[in-house]
């Protein structure tokens, strides 16, 4: 080809001008347009298909299987809830049982100490009780004594200031004077 035959034939290219020169972007060439069109439309009918028989089942399979898994944790969640419940109705119970056997224990326990108490003041009374007798028996028995003794002792005084008096000292008249005296 000549160099003219290049040029006339560059020129009759779509989107080229007279010398052979680009006008513009390709995609824009208004003489191109069935072509591309064609090609978007195959390309779109492609994507299509390969969506249609090959992503969007896959998908839809995944969230089918997530579904399931999500719906058989909910059911096992609620199991749990469930046992959850029936456990703290169980332990709430032996709770309330074992407060209440604490509190018989307790009672128990107190009643015994008290009994216990009871008998140690009883046994303790009655100790109290004997040494207390015993005691005043000691004093009365000592205040006996003490008036012999301080009876003795005045009739013996009374008898020796008469006999330093130089009177003779009669017995009778110093006991009914120290017994007069002795009672008020």
């Amino acid at each position: 080809m000549t160099e003219g035959a290049a040029g006339h034939a560059a020129a009759m290219l779509p989107g080229t001008d007279a010398h052979g020169s680009a006008v513009g972007m390709p995609q824009l060439v208004f003489e191109t347009f069935p072509n591309q069109i064609f090609w978007l439309l195959v390309t779109l009918v492609v994507i299509y298909l390969v969506l249609s028989r090959v992503a969007i089942p896959r998908i839809g399979s995944v969230l089918a299987e997530r579904a399931g898994v999500i719906t058989n944790d909910i059911a096992t969640a609620e199991e749990l809830k469930l046992k959850a419940r029936e456990a703290e109705a169980a332990y709430t119970k032996a709770l309330a049982d074992a407060k209440a056997e604490a509190a018989k224990i307790i009672a128990a326990t107190k009643a015994d100490i008290q009994a216990d108490l009871d008998k140690a003041l009883a046994k303790a009374d009655a100790e109290i009780a004997a040494r207390t007798a015993e005691s005043e028996a000691r004093i009365t028995e000592i205040r006996a004594g003490a008036e012999a003794a301080v009876n003795e002792v005045a009739r013996d005084v009374a008898a020796e200031i008469v006999a330093s008096f130089g009177a003779p000292a009669d017995a009778a008249a110093i006991d009914a004077a120290v017994s007069t005296r002795m009672k008020g």
